[in-house]
């Protein structure tokens, strides 16, 4: 499905821009007006557009804040802050220390943490211990009670955000009487841009500090935690839920079953055994001019040597070996929903090996491209992809609680 680019990945990152309009994250006005002055392809337009367009919308929220505008104030600051990110998206040259990444990614945060205290919902920020430091979050809260209430726990993916949270699952999980505690982890968002952490495999190391703070909330109804994981979070919570037994239920959007696998299988055999045998010699050249001729390719070696800490393209190819649910899948106790999306261009036939290697109650959900759906973590389709992981929550978490998961609570 292509969405007003023949560009891959301009046509996705659109969509996914414009998608975020379900739950206030974007106008569809807005979004064509912007990209109509972005060529195929041209970053740096992409960039100067949707900056501009935050820019402008942020000055809208500014101003209606000041006139005691609330509604308006808060409706167009979660617009601006989806923008933001979206325009810093494709600047990976050396975004560690790129002025310009910093600066619009903390421009997307604070225009974002200013809406969330607009919100007709609580919501409270927090700070979740984390080794020697704290990971920043998000408690999304139905309603100031103080009931225990059953709580989706958000992890994001590659590139996503805890602000992203909130128009993914956020807002439904509210609508529908779910507490949301989304979080960044290494690798992800602030974590990675203002403290320089990345990505690890063993995210079990992650998710059970989480788990451990959630539990200390009387808010959250400590039996009915449901981890999920978005896109490259699809495997994050799979790895982490093998290993971390107090959670109720697992929701996979999508399923990942090995992550290298991903990104070698579409390789040539000379090129893959290059990166695996550490030949970057010989490797990284030719993954230079593939990248000069594919975006997507481009952006993903670029923010796969960023978010992984690692020195070359091979480099992060081989880090990614790591990332396998193999020996891992049999261990994860909880019902787990595993969501694919038909024409997945990054995950095709992950979610099957999931699905396959489970041996706890589970479901495999694929959602069609004939309901607009079946994009990678079905972009563009956030109501069907909603409904669909609310109504399969709503029943398993009705569910009495299974010895295993009994004996995770001791």
């Amino acid at each position: 499905m292509r969405f007003l680019y023949e560009d891959e990945s301009f046509s996705f990152e659109a969509l996914r821009a414009a998608g975020f309009a379900n739950d206030g994250g974007a106008d569809l006005g807005e979004i064509l007006t912007t990209l109509r002055k972005v060529g195929e392809g041209d970053e740096e337009a992409w960039l100067r557009e949707w900056k501009r367009t935050a820019q402008r919308v942020h000055a809208i929220g500014t101003g209606a804040l000041a006139a005691g505008h609330r509604v308006s104030a808060r409706e167009a600051l979660l617009r601006a802050s989806n923008y933001y990110r979206t325009a810093e998206f494709y600047r990976r040259d050396d975004p560690a220390h790129d002025p310009e990444v910093k600066a619009l990614s903390a421009l997307s945060r604070e225009t974002f943490a200013t809406a969330a205290g607009l919100l007709d919902h609580p919501v409270e920020a927090v700070r979740i211990p984390y080794q020697d430091t704290t990971l920043p979050g998000y408690l999304f809260l139905v309603d100031d009670s103080g009931l225990p209430r059953p709580t989706v726990v958000f992890t994001s993916g590659f590139d996503s955000t805890l602000e992203e949270a909130y128009f993914v699952i956020g807002a439904a999980a509210l609508r529908r009487g779910y507490h949301v505690l989304a979080y960044d982890g290494p690798g992800q968002g602030a974590v990675l841009r203002e403290q320089g952490l990345t990505f690890r495999p063993d995210w079990e190391a992650v998710v059970t500090p989480v788990v451990d703070y959630a539990l200390t909330r009387p808010e959250i109804a400590p039996e009915r935690i449901a981890l999920f994981g978005y896109s490259l979070g699809g495997y994050l919570t799979a790895r982490a839920a093998a290993h971390e037994h107090r959670l109720a239920a697992l929701v996979l959007d999508d399923g990942l079953y090995d992550y290298h696998d991903a990104h070698t299988r579409v390789m040539p055999p000379f090129l893959r055994d290059w990166v695996q045998s550490g030949r970057d010699d010989l490797a990284d050249p030719v993954l230079s001019l593939m990248m000069q001729v594919s975006t997507q390719l481009r952006w993903a070696l670029c923010n796969g040597v960023w978010t992984f800490g690692a020195a070359s393209a091979s480099e992060y190819i081989r880090r990614t070996a790591a990332y396998t649910l193999e020996g891992v899948a049999p261990l994860i106790a909880c019902p787990t929903l595993v969501l694919d999306a038909e024409d997945d261009q990054f995950f095709r036939g992950e979610a099957q090996r999931v699905a396959a290697a489970l041996t706890c109650p589970h479901t495999l959900i694929t959602l069609p491209e004939s309901e607009g759906a079946g994009e990678h973590c079905h972009m563009g389709a956030m109501a069907r992809f909603q409904q669909i992981t609310f109504d399969w929550l709503d029943t398993t978490l009705a569910r009495p609680l299974t010895s295993s998961q009994l004996e995770g609570r001791d």
